[in-house]
């Protein structure tokens, strides 16, 4: 079975990042989807950016839409884009706070009026933002993000959050994917999504080891998987 392929953020080595422009060349070279990240604005309008503040300075949560840069898209314009291109889209929501904000009912709701609530996976490194994203639409699948490996036994931590957020799917950073991991993940039926693979033969390893999703930053990489 061939592994899902997603660009990084887009095709972050040819276009900027979190750009419609960068997501369409990842599906002009033969991608299946893109992964991006979800920020809100001060006057509550959720636009697609990694980091909170533009790079040549301003504070996402300080702005307002009509402060935005032309190149940083809506959350809005990304979901028609994914909906017109038939893009399969791992959305991150970032963790900002204690709390969960309104983003994520915000988020879920743009995905189902969009129609891509079967084409949509939500992610996050945050339990309480997956758990509050089961909460308002279950039917979209949930992916739990992590960079460490949580382990006193085999992941011990993981199976806890998944099991209280009733994720899809692991999202490990590609290092931490093993037999042991792909093992486990298989007795619980979880599929398993891994970032950021850059390396031609850490697709190869990780297609071997049978995972389920590749997020890197360069097509021609990813497409060495098929």
């Amino acid at each position: 079975m061939k592994p899902l392929l997603l660009g990084h953020r887009g095709t972050p080595r040819l276009h900027t990042e979190n750009t419609l422009a960068g997501f369409q060349a990842a599906m002009d070279a033969g991608l299946d989807g893109v992964e991006l990240d979800v920020r809100r604005l001060m006057d509550g309008t959720l636009v697609i950016h990694h980091d909170p503040a533009l790079k040549g300075g301003g504070s996402l949560p300080a702005m307002n839409a009509a402060d935005l840069p032309a190149h940083v898209p809506t959350l809005d314009a990304t979901l028609a884009w994914a909906a017109d291109a038939g893009a399969f889209v791992n959305v991150e929501i970032k963790f900002e706070g204690a709390r969960p904000d309104d983003r994520v009912h915000r988020t879920l709701d743009a995905i189902r009026a969009h129609g891509l609530s079967r084409r949509v996976i939500v992610s996050s490194f945050s339990p309480l933002v997956l758990d509050a994203a089961r909460h308002h639409a279950p039917e979209i699948e949930r992916g739990f993000l992590f960079h460490r490996a949580y382990r006193a036994g085999p992941l011990d931590l993981v199976p806890l959050v998944m099991r209280r957020v009733k994720a899809a799917a692991l999202h490990p950073m590609h290092p931490l994917i093993d037999d042991t991991l792909m093992a486990q993940a298989r007795a619980h039926g979880w599929r398993v999504n891994t970032w950021t693979v850059n390396d031609a033969a850490q697709v190869a390893r990780l297609k071997a080891l049978g995972v389920d999703a590749l997020i890197g930053d360069l097509p021609d990489v990813l497409l060495t998987a098929h």
